[in-house]
């Protein structure tokens, strides 16, 4: 472990990225030609510069014409890539290494997904044939079972475990608020969180990540190039992703405290960028808290806190933006939604506007200018059936 990867190899030179919303004025196409725009704008380059392209969509377009028709992209490579929730991370993740290969100069990433106009409550899954014994359980019920088990493990209270809960949305909620491009821009307290009725087992509709559309893009080059394009660029240092076997379904000692593949890529990622305690090292976390249990599992699993302390570093603030490690100062999926292709690059795009100093006074990190790494999560699937995706992102 540790012995692969690009640190320090490969550059964020340019990036860009919609707002995450009900954006019924807005197609795919719109949407990729704001984000791309964007990217293109920032990084001073036009779509005839990029090499080759890279979209991630789950399920708003088949191949890379998703892409190249609202581009009008002529004579380029455009490959379209899927993985779930990571589909975003695993876009940039084959830009980074083509990048790395030296068989392009300049590639981009693109995530995007456009699911509010579509008839469903989200995405609508494909039906992939199967043998009928497949679970049949919402992604909510799912990743609402996370709750009891922790619980009872570390001998937390219900009454404690719903006010931890609370206070992970109530945080996102407010970094949210302070952020133009959320789809959700209101503080919740956590009294009012408390009190909100279940849907799924423990959990309530605030519990849950919300629907939207959006897009986002990075721009990717050799670290030896980045002067080319800006004085501000951010390195890649790191760069993992693991598929799980999905034993977890059907192994009986599995008791959702813990998802093993967030540990394993978590440290991979960690070892490709000589990172020893991230607690102390890392500027900041961007994780997928497709469910507010699901941040306090991750804050454990990526070795932000030590195990069955999480909850009590909740409680303390520790995740806050005035904390020791702010987590999702951008709000989040809880924050933004959860549009699937684009979100993994929505948590790159944050770590790119706060480690660059770009982030707003109201929302920057308390880290800032005494640490300079920053790591993005993601991941997609469920308890006991996941693939994850970690990144760590620097300044030179």
């Amino acid at each position: 472990m540790g012995s692969h990867g690009i640190k320090d190899r490969v550059a964020v030179v340019g990036m860009g990225c919609t707002r995450f919303a009900e954006h019924w004025d807005m197609g795919v196409d719109e949407l990729l030609l704001a984000a791309t725009g964007e990217a293109f704008g920032s990084a001073n380059v036009s779509k005839d510069d990029v090499d080759a392209y890279w979209l991630g969509t789950a399920q708003s377009g088949m191949s890379g014409l998703t892409l190249s028709r609202p581009l009008r992209l002529h004579d380029k490579p455009v490959s379209r890539v899927e993985n779930y929730c990571a589909t975003g991370s695993e876009a940039l993740r084959q830009a980074a290494y083509a990048v790395a290969s030296g068989a392009y100069d300049i590639a981009m990433a693109v995530g995007v997904e456009k699911v509010k106009d579509s008839g469903y409550s989200g995405l609508n899954a494909f039906p992939i044939p199967n043998d009928g014994t497949q679970r049949t359980l919402t992604a909510a019920a799912m990743f609402s079972m996370v709750v009891p088990a922790y619980a009872r493990r570390y001998r937390v209270s219900d009454e404690d475990m719903r006010l931890v809960l609370a206070r992970i949305a109530a945080k996102n909620h407010a970094n949210g608020a302070r952020n133009p491009r959320a789809q959700f821009r209101r503080e919740i307290t956590g009294e009012r969180l408390c009190a909100m009725p279940a849907v799924a087992g423990g959990l309530s509709v605030f519990d849950c990540a919300g629907v939207a559309d959006g897009a986002a893009a990075a721009i990717v080059v050799r670290a030896e190039d980045a002067g080319r394009f800006t004085d501000k660029p951010l390195l890649i240092k790191g760069l993992s992703f693991v598929a799980g076997d999905g034993g977890g379904l059907t192994d009986p000692s599995y008791d959702y405290t813990t998802f093993p593949e967030v540990v394993t890529s978590a440290a991979d990622a960690y070892a490709q960028a000589g990172i020893v305690s991230p607690r102390d090292e890392l500027a900041m976390a961007e994780v997928h808290d497709c469910f507010t249990p699901t941040e306090l599992i991750l804050m454990e699993d990526l070795g932000l806190a030590e195990r069955g302390t999480a909850w009590k570093e909740v409680l303390a603030g520790s995740f806050e933006l005035d904390g020791d490690l702010p987590v999702n100062p951008d709000g989040g999926l809880k924050a933004f939604g959860h549009p699937v292709g684009a979100s993994g690059l929505r948590m790159v795009f944050e770590a790119w506007l706060q480690l660059r100093g770009e982030a707003p006074a109201d929302r920057r990190i308390s880290t800032y200018g005494s640490r300079s790494l920053a790591m993005t999560h993601n991941l997609g699937g469920y308890p006991g059936e996941m693939v994850s995706f970690v990144s760590i992102l620097g300044t030179p």
